[in-house]
């Protein structure tokens, strides 16, 4: 689940490679992130650890050892460890992403498994242990909240080394681990191995089948106490019913004795697959009853009280100090955190150099009580002191249901002891004849000569040397082929879109140059397909909105965007684009286009006094259309028929627009009146009144002051507003 948090880093590119998107959990050790490879396109996650460790130099040289150990092993049962690094005061570690949830989760769900999916479950789990196992590694902190159930289906065991990195770079006879699950070897201080890894698998078993922890307490020092001074009970004791075989598998895997427990993950597969395929469907399929017993109880309390698990939280830190003396101390957790919330964290419990920690007998977790499993504290696996001269061991005769069973656990344990008996030489090399021991001795030595030359040669200049991974960048694939080879490393080729390196070069490396790996590690070369290159689409007749959401879809950006009349293209829409469709271009590259403004507008023409045929005409012609008025209008200065007013007059107009046109019907007739022998006032005032225009002309200087005459004639019908000449004497 990815918190929603303010997180300083989230949004930051780490080391110039990984961009952190969100922030998964946080732990007492590191934090850890959602975050993209940029340089491969993938996500991954990003475990960032607290500044107080990335302060520590030798941390750091221990912490780049063990991520290197880490990223040899590939399993699908293992959560990959993909990169390391030291950048912006940050430690970093990147490993494969796994989406899904942790075997915690599915517990805190569903509380308890069936046996089925129980051992389906430690399968996987011992599966990736046995493999880093058998390549040298100890995982040292199994527990359910490293293993993760991909949605995929897979699942997988994480944080490999982590554990010991962080342990080394504590105070001397610190442990890390979640005391939960903790060997009970690791809390003395006797060492931890492969065997240690069994133990909390064991562990992690009972709590799958059971529901609960073989352990609890109220405090994180009674629980490790119990590890080491109690013997795991058997999961029947806590759900009756449960097969004796898985009984036998869980105090096997827990026994208190390391030499008691399978060896490694690998004989402890084994014997898991065997155990799955023996066991009845009834018995695989067998579901506890609701009724709890008494762990479960306590443990019912305790979340009751607290509000949690009793041990739940995976990364939280608690510190057990020492005493002057070297002996380790119990402290009161009451009041802390992590006794408030009822959770045992990661544990660091810290012991003396050279002796192994006592607890008190009063310090018990379990109130001096005896956990069942055999007497003394036992296993119930002791090994048999009745077999025959021969070693064979001997199956005590069965009486009850008790006694079958504890002759069963009788015989299984006699024959692990058998089974390891029978590894131990029997006879001595001494012993024997002197040429024929020297023989042996001398093939021995020669074996064992042969066998340091080839692991010399094998780890020094073979295939298990460690090499410098060379820097290829910007040169040809020849001639980064042949550093790799020069190298003597094994590689692969793969081609990917670069924006800054040509193509036909190399852009770098998966592992980067400069990491060290073994030569027999392999090695990605990435070439270079130069840019990725996005067709331009086509966007014409597209209205403006369409266009940049097309050009956008195809990973280019729009430019200029300009706008002109078209008589083709409807308003809105593109009338060219630049660069032409098809065309190819590197991402976010610009597209210019041109947006219609629809036909361009038109100049209306003057049609006045011209006759309503040339009026059509001349406005056709222009792109307009003409609307004839059916009524007529007088006019002095138009003739009947010609058009006498337009509207629009003038101005521009879109293209197809209408204009409206008037047409006269002469000027108005008015009967000019006799005005002949008047005074030429008289005259003018009364031809002015009816509308006409008065002119007049003296003859002799017009000294009567007459009118002798007038053109036109009074009575006659004359235009309004025409000229009536008037000859006054």
């Amino acid at each position: 689940m990815h918190e929603t948090v303010n997180d300083p880093l989230v949004g930051t590119v780490v080391d110039e490679r990984y961009r952190v998107l969100s922030r998964i959990a946080r732990g007492g050790m590191s934090t850890v992130y959602l975050a993209t490879d940029l340089r491969l396109d993938r996500d991954v996650a990003l475990k960032v650890l607290y500044p107080h460790l990335a302060a520590d130099q030798g941390f750091l040289d221990r912490f780049e050892r063990e991520a290197k150990s880490a990223a040899r092993l590939s399993h699908p049962h293992v959560v990959g460890v993909l990169d390391q690094g030291f950048a912006e005061n940050l430690a970093y570690l990147v490993m494969e992403y796994v989406p899904g949830k942790t075997l915690r989760e599915l517990l805190e769900t569903r509380t308890r498994l069936s046996p089925r999916l129980a051992l389906a479950l430690l399968d996987a789990v011992v599966d990736g242990l046995a493999a880093a196992h058998d390549a040298g590694l100890i995982h040292r902190d199994v527990k359910p909240e490293n293993v993760l159930l991909a949605d995929n289906g897979s699942i997988k065991i994480a944080d490999f080394g982590l554990a010991r990195a962080v342990s080394t770079s504590t105070n001397t006879g610190t442990l890390v681990g979640t005391v939960a699950y903790l060997a009970p070897e690791l809390v003395t201080g006797t060492g931890a191995d492969e065997r240690s890894d069994v133990y909390s698998a064991g562990i992690m078993l009972y709590e799958m089948l059971t529901g609960i922890q073989p352990f609890s307490g109220t405090t994180p020092i009674q629980v490790a106490f119990q590890h080491v001074h109690s013997t795991v009970p058997a999961p029947s004791v806590a759900c009756p019913g449960l097969a004796e075989d898985l009984d036998e598998l869980v105090q096997w895997c827990t026994a208190p004795d390391p030499d008691n427990r399978p060896v490694d993950g690998r004989a402890l597969l084994g014997e898991l697959r065997h155990i799955r395929t023996s066991l009845s469907d009834d018995q695989l399929d067998f579901h506890c009853a609701d009724s709890a017993g008494p762990d479960q109880t306590v443990r019912q309390q305790f979340q009751a009280r607290s509000g949690t698990a009793a041990i739940s939280d995976p990364d939280a830190t608690a510190a057990l100090p020492r005493t002057p003396d070297g002996a380790t101390e119990i402290i009161s957790t009451a009041g802390s955190a992590s006794a408030a919330a009822g959770a045992y964290p990661t544990e660091v419990i810290r012991r003396s150099d050279n002796e192994t920690s006592v607890f008190p007998a009063g310090s018990r977790g379990d109130g001096g009580r005896r956990q069942p499993g055999g007497p003394g504290g036992s296993d119930g696996t002791e090994n048999s002191d009745e077999a025959g001269d021969d070693g064979a061991p001997q199956v005590p005769v069965p009486g009850s249901r008790a006694e079958r069973r504890q002759a069963r656990r009788e015989f299984k344990a006699s024959e692990r002891q058998s089974s390891r008996d029978a590894h131990r030489p029997e006879v001595s090399l001494r012993r024997g004849r002197p040429r024929r021991r020297g023989a042996l001795l001398v093939v021995l030595a020669v074996l064992l000569i042969a066998a340091a030359v080839f692991t010399g040669w094998f780890f020094g200049r073979g295939p298990g040397a460690v090499v410098t991974v060379p820097d290829v960048a910007n040169v040809s694939r020849e001639a980064a082929g042949a550093l790799l080879s020069g190298e003597g490393l094994q590689y692969s080729t793969n081609e990917i879109h670069d924006e800054i390196v040509a193509a036909g070069l190399a852009v770098g490396t998966d592992p980067d140059a400069p990491a060290e790996i073994r030569r027999y590690q392999p090695v990605r070369l990435l070439i270079s397909k130069g840019p990725e290159l996005f067709d331009v689409p086509n966007v014409v007749q597209r209205t403006a909105e369409d266009a940049t959401e097309n050009i956008t879809d195809a990973g280019l950006t729009v430019g200029a965007v300009t706008e002109e009349y078209s008589e083709t293209v409807d308003a809105g829409k593109v009338i060219s684009q630049f660069p032409a469709p098809d065309t190819q271009l590197r991402r976010d590259t610009a597209v210019n286009v041109v947006v219609s403004l629809g036909p361009a507008p038109v100049e209306v023409p003057s049609v006045v006094g011209k006759t309503e045929d040339e009026a059509v005409q001349i406005l056709e012609d222009a792109g307009l259309t003409a609307e004839v008025l059916p009524d007529r209008v007088n006019s002095r200065d138009v003739p009947d028929g010609s058009v006498a007013v337009q509207a629009p007059a003038s101005g521009l107009v879109d293209r197809g627009s209408a204009v409206t046109i008037t047409l006269s019907k002469g000027p108005v007739m008015v009967q000019v009146p006799n005005v002949v022998r008047q005074s030429p006032d008289t005259a003018r005032a009364q031809l002015e009144g009816l509308g006409f225009q008065v002119q007049v002309s003296e003859l002799l200087g017009g000294l009567l002051g007459i009118v002798q005459s007038q053109d036109p004639a009074g009575g006659s019908m004359a235009p309004e507003g025409s000229v009536i000449t008037l000859r006054v004497v």
